[in-house]
């Protein structure tokens, strides 16, 4: 019996080889047994006389895609549709509300809201959203914390901001400025037109003296000083525990 075995072995051998050889060979064959293959188990590309199972996927953690498009351009988001459809017209910090214990709000915000990996449960504006990048060319975003009355950047405890990015759009705004993207107001001074140089005696032209042997002083400032008695009993009494 273990003949006849050997034999139809051999002989099933040697058919095998050349059908593997002309499914390799014959395209349309070898993508439907791989179709079928895919369908019933996993996924298997014939290469050559080689197969070589394919991986699955890995999960990528990368940022979204939104996040990744307006990195190099954050000033085109406060224009899409996204932002709209979340802000609407208004403000970036204009919903928000803070989380605080008792009534009062506390006089500063935190510090920051990301951590490490750890996030507070009701980050700030920017914090909450990817897409809220502060820069320096981000003007519409920078005019959204600024007083239209009095150019100054809203406090914190007003739109909510912590600490650490307040301190990032405090910057944010003064770079703007230096590069002419946001005006600035300048206290107006009145100049006129006239000449105080020579109002003053001791910038004044210099007086010819009236007589050098009268033993008066050439200027008033350069003569002996009597300060008033009044004034110095005043600062006496009011000093008279550190006076010696």
């Amino acid at each position: 019996m273990a003949a006849p075995i050997q034999g139809i072995s051999k002989i099933l051998c040697r058919i095998s080889t050349p059908v593997l050889r002309s499914l390799v060979i014959n395209k349309p064959c070898s993508q439907r047994l791989v179709t079928l293959w895919a369908r019933s188990g996993p996924k298997v590309e014939l290469l050559g006389r080689r197969t070589f199972c394919t991986a699955l996927p890995v999960k990528d953690d990368s940022p979204n895609e939104a996040v990744v498009r307006y990195k190099d351009n954050p000033w085109d988001y406060l224009e899409s549709e996204e932002y709209i459809e979340r802000y609407g017209k208004g403000h970036v910090w204009a919903d928000y509300r803070r989380n605080h214990k008792g009534g009062i709000p506390p006089q500063k915000t935190r510090k920051t809201c990301i951590r490490g990996d750890k996030i507070c449960g009701n980050p700030c504006p920017i914090c909450r959203d990817n897409n809220v990048i502060i820069h320096h060319q981000n003007v519409k975003l920078l005019q959204q914390f600024i007083n239209p009355y009095t150019g100054k950047v809203y406090d914190p405890t007003r739109t909510g901001v912590c600490m650490k990015q307040q301190k990032v759009l405090n910057q944010a705004v003064n770079m703007a400025r230096d590069h002419g993207l946001l005006p600035f107001q300048i206290p107006h001074v009145e100049f006129l037109a006239e000449d105080f140089s020579n109002s003053h005696d001791a910038v004044g032209s210099t007086p010819t003296p009236a007589c050098l042997t009268s033993g008066e002083p050439w200027y008033t400032w350069y003569d002996k000083m009597v300060p008033d008695e009044k004034e110095v009993a005043k600062v006496k009494k009011i000093y008279k525990a550190y006076l010696k």
